[in-house]
C-alpha cells in the first residue's frame, strides 16, 4: 500500500521483477489520489482507505496475502489486517506508521511536523524533504497530489485481529536519522515475532533502493 501524496504507480519498479517472479502483485490506489484524484472530496477518511484495500481482497478473491503498507500505507494496511487477519500470510511495514488502537497519523509525528491543509487535503511534501537528490526527486515530484486531510486525523480501530498474524516484518530506511519512523525501529527491533530490516536510504526506498526492496518482498512470501 502507497504512503500519503502518492499511488499505485510507485510501486511499479518493485511489482515488475515480482511478477517476473511469478507472483500475482496488486498495487491499488487509494480513494481521491493519483489517478482517483478526480474523487478526491471532504469525508474521505482512513476508514474510506482500509474499505478500499478490504474490497480489492474481497472481489479479487485473495489469501495468503503478503500485505506491504508504506509511510502512511502503514494506517491502512493495520486497519486492512485486524479485519481480515485470517487472509493475511505475512505482515511489511515499509518504513511506515504502526499505530495503537485510537490513535491517528497526527499522533505519531513530532509536535509541530502534523500535516497541515484546509481541511480537505493537504498539499504534497516534496520527495527532496525527504533527502532525495534533485534528479531522482524529478521522478515523483510531478505525479504528486494532495491527499484527503481527514485520513490523518482518524483514529485506527484494533480489536485484535491483527495479533494473529505471526510473520510481521518491519523495513526501516535510515539515511538521514533520526525520523518519524525511528520510534518504530526501536520498538520491533527486538520484539518477539517481528522481524526487522534496515536499508540505508531514505524515506521513498522505491526510489532509492527497489532491488533491495523486491529482495525483501520476495523473502517475506517465501517464509
Amino acid at each position: 500500500m502507497h504512503g500519503a501524496w502518492v499511488a499505485g504507480w510507485c510501486w511499479r519498479p518493485i511489482a515488475r521483477p515480482l511478477r517476473a517472479k511469478g507472483h500475482e502483485v496488486y498495487t491499488p490506489t487509494l480513494t481521491g489520489v493519483g489517478e482517483r484524484s478526480h474523487l478526491l472530496r471532504a469525508g474521505i477518511d482512513l476508514d474510506t482507505h482500509i474499505k478500499d484495500i478490504l474490497n480489492v481482497i474481497k472481489f479479487e478473491e485473495l489469501s495468503g496475502i503478503v500485505l506491504c503498507g508504506h509511510s502512511y500505507g502503514g494506517m491502512v494496511v493495520t486497519g486492512v489486517a485486524d479485519a481480515v487477519p485470517d487472509k493475511i500470510a505475512a505482515l511489511v511495514y515499509l518504513d511506515a506508521f504502526v499505530p495503537e488502537n485510537g490513535q491517528a497519523l497526527a499522533d505519531l509525528v513530532p509536535q509541530g511536523r502534523q500535516p497541515m491543509g484546509d481541511g480537505i487535503a493537504v498539499p504534497p511534501l516534496p520527495p527532496s524533504a525527504f533527502g532525495v537528490s534533485p534528479e531522482k526527486a524529478a521522478l515523483w515530484e510531478s505525479r504528486l497530489t494532495p491527499h484527503p486531510a481527514q485520513c490523518f486525523t482518524q483514529p485506527v480501530k484494533r480489536t485484535g485481529g491483527i495479533g494473529r498474524i505471526r510473520r510481521r516484518h518491519y523495513i526501516y530506511a535510515n539515511d538521514p536519522q533520526p525520523t518519524s519512523f525511528t520510534q518504530f525501529y526501536e520498538k520491533f527491533r527486538n520484539a518477539p515475532g517481528w522481524t526487522v530490516h534496515t536499508l540505508p536510504c531514505t524515506h521513498l526506498v522505491q526510489l532509492d533502493m527497489p532491488a533491495e526492496l523486491t529482495q525483501l518482498l520476495l523473502d517475506a512470501a517465501s517464509q
